[in-house]
């Protein structure tokens, strides 16, 4: 009988090999769109489909996203392929994506023969240079032999400090290659936790507060860190918000949960944020979206901020904190609820924050015949207590935070670096890796048409989401700076729909208009009955542009804002030549 050692040694192709990595790593999906720079690779990922699925896409940025997706869902990277040259353009915004999200997540990507580098052949890239500003790292495997060791180290870099992409570039002739190597395991690692001195500052600033938010952000969350922190900020009736689209984080529904800090926060609780005297940002980087520009603290530290985050250079990179704690985020949850510290009453401050939110919550009565907001009122009662959801990029994607409380065990997710054409193939993707959760898609007529055939993979792999399509037939985000600055002047934003219901339909899907509030809650009960991929259209208001404001609020802003620049313009004093 053959040793292990000997077993784990014996002759395999690079293709071969690059899957058995996959599968010591353990990377068990693969979203891919196949290519003849890397069949090697295909063939080996045969030889290992009992332990690792492969899935078909049909746009590589699809496969990317679908990837990018389960990383942020489960914590741990899937893997993408792609082919050479245009292959690797389609999923580079996948990538990006990732990247600014902090998601685990490794791109592959078949290149041209070795040999043949830097003659400009067919689809030649260098993808070190091409990814070098939108990944964590970017390698090329050039011998067979290495291949263990840097798939390893790959998944050691997506995983740990701030989570992130790699993209590895695979030489053609080299997965050909025949080699005796031995396979590579994970390896233990014990993750850094937060000093204890710094517990004990936190929690003096803490009792000396008397208006403290805690904002929630990163990734990185196991379900226990995200229990433990949610544990401590309800036992001591900390407010609480949740990043830029990172509403999976926290339980909406809690008393102390008071909005999100993002594209479309409501004004009022901005300015609530403003008279806090203390911030917990959690893994939150306190980017561009959560601090409104970077304007909604100073940069010196006016309003004292406790900045946790797993990685050392993002505390301090705009806003100077009070006290820096760099840890990794689950187990300073851990520290966190296990304090026994009395730390300060807070009721009356929450409740005023809560009050906001709730006001937020509140229907408004909004012109037209389909009502945005109680279409996602109704949504809320009819989603499944576990149901994962994927929102795409415009401004459709403020209407769920703003309208439904995303209970403990529900997860929505989106792209926090505004992508559009995420949220199908990113709720496809959860409905391969989660068949047995309701997964539900928002997106806008335009994300729609960019990545919604990638239906078809639902399609061919059994799965069925729920796509709910915005159609107001504009690119809606664009429309509104349009407005604000150049009103009444539409160029370029206008847009021409099939019947989304037909497209889904021709797939052998099941689709549904609303066109009333009305209709909307049998339309998403026949859907969730149909078993089949479903696309409901929901033909809103076009002039609704966004949850708080019309076309024509923004022109009538626009021309006052036109005037008033006007009459300060003729009030300064004319300078005449003696």
């Amino acid at each position: 009988m053959a040793s292990k050692s000997a077993i784990s040694q014996k002759t395999r192709s690079g293709g071969r090999l690059l899957a058995d990595a996959l599968v010591a790593q353990g990377i068990d999906h693969v979203f891919a769109v196949p290519g003849e720079s890397y069949l090697d690779v295909l063939d080996g990922l045969y030889a290992v489909s009992a332990k690792l699925r492969l899935i078909t896409c049909r746009f590589e940025a699809g496969a990317a996203h679908m990837a990018e997706a389960f990383g942020k869902l489960h914590g741990r990277p899937a893997a993408a392929f792609v082919t050479r040259g245009p292959g690797a353009c389609h999923a580079a915004i996948g990538v990006h994506v990732a990247f600014q999200d902090s998601t685990p997540m490794l791109l592959f990507v078949g290149q041209i023969p070795f040999v043949e580098t830097d003659r400009e052949s067919f689809q030649e890239v260098d993808y070190r240079r091409m990814f070098q500003p939108l990944a964590k790292w970017v390698t090329q495997i050039d011998v067979a032999s290495r291949i263990p060791e840097i798939i390893a180290h790959s998944v050691d870099v997506a995983t740990s400090g701030r989570p992130g992409p790699v993209v590895i570039a695979l030489s053609e002739e080299m997965q050909r290659e025949l080699v005796a190597v031995p396979d590579i395991r994970r390896a233990p690692v014990s993750h850094a936790h937060p000093d204890p001195r710094a517990m004990h500052d936190l929690v003096a600033m803490l009792k000396i507060a008397r208006k403290p938010l805690a904002i929630l952000g990163g990734s990185g969350w196991t379900e226990k860190g995200r229990q433990d922190v949610g544990v401590f900020l309800r036992r001591h009736n900390i407010p609480t918000t949740t990043a830029f689209r990172r509403q999976a984080l926290y339980d909406g529904t809690s008393s102390n949960f008071v909005g999100d800090l993002g594209v479309g926060s409501d004004p009022a609780l901005i300015m609530h944020v403003r008279e806090a005297d203390l911030i917990l940002a959690i893994g939150t980087r306190l980017g561009e979206a959560v601090t409104q520009g970077y304007t909604l603290f100073d940069a010196v530290g006016g309003i004292p901020i406790i900045h946790v985050h797993q990685e050392q250079s993002e505390i301090g990179r705009v806003f100077r904190p009070a006290l820096g704690i760099t840890t990794d985020l689950n187990a300073f949850a851990a520290q966190l609820v296990s304090l026994k510290s009395r730390l300060g009453s807070w009721d009356e401050w929450t409740a005023e924050l809560r009050t906001v939110r709730m006001t937020s919550f509140a229907v408004p009565n909004y012109d037209g015949s389909l009502n945005l907001a109680q279409v996602m009122h109704d949504l809320a009662r009819l989603l499944e207590p576990d149901a994962l959801m994927t929102c795409d990029a415009g401004n459709f994607a403020t209407w769920p935070p703003r309208f439904i409380n995303f209970a403990d065990d529900q997860r929505f997710f989106g792209p926090t670096n505004g992508a559009m054409g995420y949220g199908v193939p990113a709720a496809i993707g959860l409905k391969i890796a989660n068949p047995d959760r309701q997964v539900v898609c928002f997106v806008g007529d335009g994300g729609f048409l960019m990545t919604g055939q990638e239906i078809a993979t639902a399609f061919h792999h059994g799965v069925a989401p729920i796509i709910l399509v915005f159609n107001n037939q504009m690119y809606g985000t664009i429309r509104m700076y349009q407005e604000r600055t150049y009103p009444g002047r539409v160029s370029g934003t206008s847009l021409t729909n099939p019947d989304f219901a037909k497209f889904i339909e021709s797939f052998g899907g099941h689709g549904e208009v609303v066109i009333s509030t009305e209709e909307f809650s049998a339309a998403f009960q026949r859907a969730v009955a149909s078993g089949k991929p479903s696309v409901i259209e929901l033909r809103t208001n076009p002039c609704q542009i966004t949850t708080r404001a019309t076309i024509a609020n923004l022109r009538s802003a626009a021309s006052h804002s036109k005037a008033a620049r006007a009459s300060k313009q003729l009030a300064k004093p004319r300078l005449t030549k003696q």
